[in-house]
């Protein structure tokens, strides 16, 4: 009898997905805010988690662009809001505990309803169908369009490269979905190479689509705690668990 691990597979729009998804290829540009907690707090209540606070009253929250490339999903883009919280049961605060918290995917907009699909299916992300205008200069700008409504864009100015062996090794990490009233829990490694960092480096531009309104209720736009971007991202991702 074999003792091998079965392997998990996904039927998505009549093609199969063979556990975990590998992406080879991929471009990033995130920035990093510290907003009020509480203000956090209210806008991720519906997930019953609760945000990871780095000082008594401000909780952080990442803004990302991923442009995907070659991967087991196809090439797209993809934005994402993501708030760090507490894993549940752990109350870890401060930034010495940052490396505990997970990631709560609140917004997720994409460019391709095939990873539309398998977003929502496989791993739970509230994934919508948006549109993408992308401006590759100095500095790097995007805008995300919903429905017709201005959401969100980003200007990003050069940041200064941080050598490979700071950002070679492999990272794991943890994000959180909540949709259809079901909490899940995604574990990923990711590697990276052509990492560029700075403070602050980002303006953020708000339209008049929810998201953006969400968005301005945390104090956005604001001075970004930092930015970076990432030439290459190499990342696998497993199935989601179920969290009761």
């Amino acid at each position: 009898m074999s003792d091998a691990t079965p392997v998990s597979q996904h039927n998505v729009l009549g093609t199969v997905l063979t556990m975990p998804v590998q992406i080879r290829t991929a471009e990033q540009h995130m920035a990093m805010f510290s907003v009020d907690a509480d203000a956090a707090q209210r806008m991720v209540d519906y997930s019953g988690l609760r945000v990871y606070r780095h000082r008594p009253h401000r909780a952080l929250v990442v803004l990302m662009l991923m442009h995907y490339i070659d991967g087991d999903l196809g090439p797209y883009l993809e934005y994402g809001t993501n708030v760090m919280v507490n894993r549940p049961g752990s109350q870890a605060s401060g930034l010495r505990g940052l490396g505990s918290a997970g990631a709560l995917v609140h917004h997720l907009p994409v460019d391709g309803e095939f990873t539309l699909q398998a977003g929502r299916q496989i791993w739970g992300y509230p994934k919508v169908l948006a549109d993408f205008t992308l401006r590759d200069g100095k500095p790097f700008s995007f805008d995300v369009t919903i429905d017709g409504q201005s959401a969100v864009g980003m200007d990003f100015k050069p940041g200064l490269a941080v050598p490979s062996r700071f950002t070679a090794k492999p990272q794991v990490q943890s994000t959180f979905s909540h949709l259809d009233g079901v909490l899940r829990e995604t574990e990923g490694q990711m590697r990276l190479s052509g990492v560029r960092y700075r403070p602050g480096g980002v303006t953020v531009r708000l339209g008049e689509h929810p998201y953006a309104k969400e968005l301005a209720a945390l104090g956005l736009p604001k001075r970004a705690m930092l930015s970076s971007s990432v030439r290459n991202v190499q990342m696998t991702f497993a199935d989601a668990k179920e969290i009761s």
